[in-house]
């Protein structure tokens, strides 16, 4: 790499930032933990979703030992990919335990019912599997249906970072091609445009996400649409800045002189000039995006249950915070913490980086 081009430049001043690196190093994490979310968790059911009532609402450390049993029915066999993508069913049920005694036909468990409270069952060996007996940890303790809070909050970073990209994808795509008409044709085009934009920018950000989500309904991808289609305003009018200082230099001129068509002249000569400034308002309304999409959760318009959001966490869970185990809704808050922190941080550092503001 050559070391006097703006590139590698821009790349070290980046790399000598402390708060980018560290914002590089969470969402990088972030990916890592998106990616292979199933086989990084303990419970990689399909959303993290194995329910064990009896250890609801469980703290931190929480352990004890399970007896497996076969289930009812046949569980079919997925491929790596499919695990990958979407975990795998469990073929056995766990029963909590807080005692055995193996006899020749069976076990003879003391079955844990709650705190003090136990019962004597057996279960015959055929119905058990081997390992019988297991001893689970819930790092992060467990959740009112009994479910592995740090599984879930591992396959909720998917949402997230999901939510995120397509926001910006999309907010991208409208701001940028809106942003770049108004400001190389103006006259009635950029007239148009700003109104547009002005309209907009009135309504409150969560009530137009509102609108567009009841109008979209509720689930995954919807609100995926509904965020982006929000933040495309501030790119925008970010866009149409910079072509607005920009159109009139001598290479632009040359590029209309030479008889290039509008849309090579914004695309190849236009648009790479000004990658830098978007580049910063995309990292701020990915933090952005993740932000609105936990609102929506925590107020049940966005992702739907059983699948895992961090949001829709903090929803089934904020009541605990004056109880006795608080941390069933402080880790995912926490979580949307760090990860806005870190696109936060990343766009900062992308601004003093490329001398944006110069």
């Amino acid at each position: 790499m050559n070391g006097n081009s703006q590139r590698y430049r821009t790349l070290k001043r980046l790399l000598k930032n402390k708060g980018a690196c560290f914002g590089l190093f969470v969402i990088a994490i972030a990916l890592f933990t998106a990616i292979f979310a199933y086989p990084l968790s303990p419970d990689s059911s399909p959303n993290a979703n194995r329910m064990i009532p009896e250890i609801a609402n469980q703290k931190p450390g929480f352990s004890i030992q399970f007896l497996r049993i076969k289930n009812q029915r046949e569980v079919s066999r997925s491929s790596f990919f499919k695990y990958l993508l979407s975990g795998k069913e469990d073929d056995f049920q766990l029963v909590p335990i807080i005692g055995f005694k193996k006899t020749d036909s069976g076990f003879l468990v003391k079955k844990y019912i709650d705190e003090g409270v136990s019962q004597n069952v057996f279960y015959s060996a055929d119905k058990i599997l081997n390992p019988a007996i297991v001893l689970k940890k819930f790092y992060l303790g467990t959740d009112k249906f009994g479910r592995d809070i740090l599984s879930r909050l591992i396959i909720g970073t998917r949402v997230s970072l999901a939510v995120g990209l397509i926001a910006v994808i999309i907010s991208l795509t409208v701001g940028v091609f809106l942003g770049a008409i108004a400001g190389y044709f103006g006259g009635r085009t950029d007239n148009v445009v700003m109104w547009l934009i002005n309209v907009i920018w009135s309504m409150p950000t969560l009530l137009l996400v509102f609108a567009i989500t009841i109008l979209l309904g509720k689930g995954f991808w919807q609100v995926f649409v509904a965020v982006g289609l929000t933040l495309w305003v501030s790119v925008a009018r970010l866009v149409r800045g910079q072509i607005l200082s920009i159109k009139k230099l001598e290479y632009v001129e040359a590029a209309r002189v030479l008889g290039f068509s509008h849309v090579r002249t914004i695309v190849k000569h236009i648009l790479p000039n000004i990658v830098g400034p978007v580049m910063v308002i995309a990292a701020g309304n990915f933090a952005s995006a993740i932000v609105i999409e936990a609102g929506l959760s925590f107020l049940g318009l966005g992702v739907q249950p059983p699948q895992p959001s961090w949001g829709l966490m903090i929803k089934e869970n904020y009541n605990f915070i004056i109880t006795n185990n608080p941390m069933l809704a402080l880790t995912p808050g926490i979580a949307i913490m760090l990860l806005v922190l870190a696109f936060n941080l990343l766009g900062n550092g992308l601004r003093d980086a490329m001398d944006v503001n110069d």
